[in-house]
């Protein structure tokens, strides 16, 4: 896998981010390169602290195996 995939909708990038605590309301708090950064993880299943998942604009689009 490379260090971005690209939405195959409007092909801008994912960017991966390391998930460091859950919210409600299907947020969470996430490592980005640009610091801490609340970000949506509704559309995943089974985020956990510490996992790594692919961000497009601020909605985790996939966990990335480990």
């Amino acid at each position: 896998m490379t260090d971005c995939e690209r939405c195959v909708t409007c092909g801008d990038v994912a960017i991966p981010v390391q998930v460091t605590e859950l919210l409600p309301d299907g947020m969470a708090l996430a490592i980005t390169g640009a610091g801490m950064k609340e970000i949506s993880v509704a559309l995943v299943t089974g985020v956990r602290p510490g996992d790594t998942v692919l961000v497009h604009a601020e909605e985790a689009i996939a966990v990335v195996p480990r």
